[in-house]
């Protein structure tokens, strides 16, 4: 069978590479286009580059939003915090784009942290800048966590009532979106999941941890590229 197409948004920085120092760079975690290949699908990078999205989406069967950067305190309202990192205007304008080309396409859409918010942002949500006590222990490093599940939903079904996930994340969902509910949360409470309030709606899920990571997401996965599937089978 064909693999499904995805396209995993990617972030632009500078890297020392081989011999060359300060190269401008378009790029992404290994783990993230692996855990999609691992899962069925042939993954393909989206670059930051807001007039290429339309050409993109228009020829890929679901998406993924990967994590990084802080989002602009702006598209939520909001004036930037002592903690808030400087935005990447590029990266926030080109994965708004394609979120909205991917939902009004109905595709399927899978959100890793930053893109668990962006999600919720574009949707009207807001967010809560630090969580001190959710930052990671060592910079660079995810720290394991437990978190708990709604039962019956895409989270609960897929990553079972109390999965182990890998965070790095010092922000969160404050107000969710509309037409979203929150289908997992941490031992303090702070929301670390959520999807389409709509069980009929094409796959739409978000998850605060690193997804990427870990076994016990690799089910998650799998029901993405299910759903990937079903898209490249219509468009084919």
């Amino acid at each position: 069978m064909t693999r499904p197409v995805v396209a995993l948004t990617a972030d632009s920085t500078t890297v020392n590479w081989n011999i060359w120092g300060e190269v401008a760079a378009c790029l992404l975690p290994l783990t993230y286009l692996e855990k999609v290949e691992r899962a069925g699908g042939a993954p393909l990078l989206l670059p930051p580059i807001v007039d290429t999205v339309d050409a993109v989406m228009g020829r890929v069967d679901a998406l993924l939003m990967s994590g990084g950067a802080d989002l602009d305190p702006a598209l939520y309202g909001e004036q930037p915090g002592k903690f808030t990192r400087a935005p990447h205007p590029g990266r926030d304008a080109s994965e708004m784009a394609a979120l909205a080309i991917a939902e009004e396409r109905g595709i399927p859409v899978l959100g890793i942290c930053r893109g668990l918010q962006l999600i919720s942002v574009r949707r009207g949500g807001t967010l809560d800048q630090h969580l001190p006590e959710h930052s990671p222990t060592v910079p660079g490093r995810y720290d394991p966590r437990t978190i708990r599940t709604e039962p019956g939903s895409v989270i609960g079904r897929t990553l079972g009532p109390s999965p182990t996930v890998y965070c790095h994340h010092h922000q969160g969902i404050d107000k969710l979106g509309a037409g979203l509910v929150a289908t997992a949360w941490s031992q303090d409470g702070v929301i670390e999941a959520a999807e389409a309030a709509d069980p009929d709606a094409p796959f739409l899920v978000g998850v605060q941890a690193h997804g990427e990571l870990g076994e016990d997401t690799v089910p998650l996965f799998e029901a993405f590229m299910a759903a990937a599937r079903e898209t490249a089978s219509r468009r084919h």
